[in-house]
């Protein structure tokens, strides 16, 4: 079994206390469609199990499938580096078939992002070898498609719907 590599830090992105007795990590694809129809389960999961769960997104766009997907996590990663990284992951989920460069643009300026910054790093890929990093992690941690789940490093083999995820969480609690 090919555990969580690198183990979870400073530099992932997180919600939830550093100190819960539940870390799950995502990788996760804004373009993909199963990652679509996982992202409000796995909201009402972490809802329902509150401060006792971290959660992590870690980028794995799969390009070959998703030509979109590249860009929308470099505008993520732009609007981490303006502290709205999951307001503009929330976002991007939610409008998940609209994902073309002026969609995303516009996102960032829903959010009240600096959108001619956001677009420079867009063009110049500046957020590109940040993208690059999770997908290398993922890579090492065994990652082949998304969504692919981690519960305290070890793999989530079930699938990734609600009732399923929501009971491994609490079995590892």
């Amino acid at each position: 079994m090919t555990l969580l590599t690198p183990t979870v830090g400073p530099r992932d992105h997180a919600r939830g206390p550093a100190n819960a007795p539940v870390t799950l990590v995502e990788y996760g694809d804004f373009e993909c469609p199963f990652c679509g129809r996982a992202y409000p389960e796995l909201k009402r999961v972490l809802k329902k199990l509150g401060p006792k769960v971290r959660f992590v997104f870690r980028h794995f766009p799969l390009i070959a499938e998703h030509p979109h997907a590249q860009h929308a996590a470099e505008v993520a990663e732009a609007a981490a580096a303006q502290g709205k990284f999951w307001e503009m992951h929330d976002l991007l989920y939610a409008h998940q078939g609209a994902l073309e460069d002026d969609d995303l643009l516009e996102y960032a300026r829903e959010l009240g992002l600096d959108v001619p910054l956001v677009q420079r790093e867009l063009s110049g890929h500046v957020h590109a070898a940040r993208v690059e990093e999770d997908v290398a992690s993922g890579e090492q941690s065994g990652v082949t498609g998304t969504p692919r789940f981690f519960i305290n490093g070890r793999p989530h083999q079930e699938p990734g719907d609600a009732r399923t995820l929501a009971a491994a969480l609490r079995r590892t609690l």
